[in-house]
C-alpha cells in the first residue's frame, strides 16, 4: 500500500508516516519508482502506535519493545508488563511533582529567595 492510502486509513499525515519510517517504527520498501510500499499489516501497527503515546510511551519505548510485543507468545501478559513499568514511573514522577508543588507553595507570599541571597 503507498503512502497516502496508508495516510488515509490511518488519519496520519504523510509527513508523520514518513517521520516514524525514519525513527525505525515502520518499514516500507521502495517500488522502482521510487514510491514506499507498505505492508497491510502497517495500519494495525501505526494505530498500535498511536494508542501507546496516548497512554504515555515515548517513540523510543514503543520501538524499544515493538518487536518483543508483536513477538510476544501472551501479548497480553507482555503489555500488563509493560503497563505495570509505566504506572511505577508515573507514580515515581507524580511523587516528584507533588513534592515540587509543595515547595512552590511554601514560597509563595516571601519574595524572590534569589535576591534575598545577593543582599547578604
Amino acid at each position: 500500500m503507498r503512502i497516502g492510502e496508508l495516510a488515509a486509513q490511518t488519519g496520519m499525515t504523510r509527513d508523520t508516516i514518513r517521520f516514524y519510517e525514519k525513527a525505525g517504527l515502520v518499514t516500507g520498501r521502495r517500488l522502482p519508482n521510487g514510491y514506499r510500499d507498505f505492508p497491510p499489516e502497517t495500519v494495525v501497527w501505526l494505530q498500535y502506535v498511536r494508542t501507546a503515546q496516548t497512554l504515555g510511551f515515548s517513540l523510543a519505548e514503543i520501538a524499544r519493545h515493538g518487536a518483543e510485543l508483536r513477538d510476544a507468545p501472551d501479548s497480553a501478559q507482555a503489555l500488563s508488563a509493560l503497563f505495570e513499568e509505566k504506572i511505577r514511573i508515573v507514580d515515581v514522577r507524580m511523587a516528584e511533582l507533588a513534592a515540587l508543588r509543595a515547595e512552590l507553595t511554601a514560597r509563595v507570599g516571601i519574595g524572590c529567595p534569589l535576591q534575598a541571597d545577593r543582599a547578604s
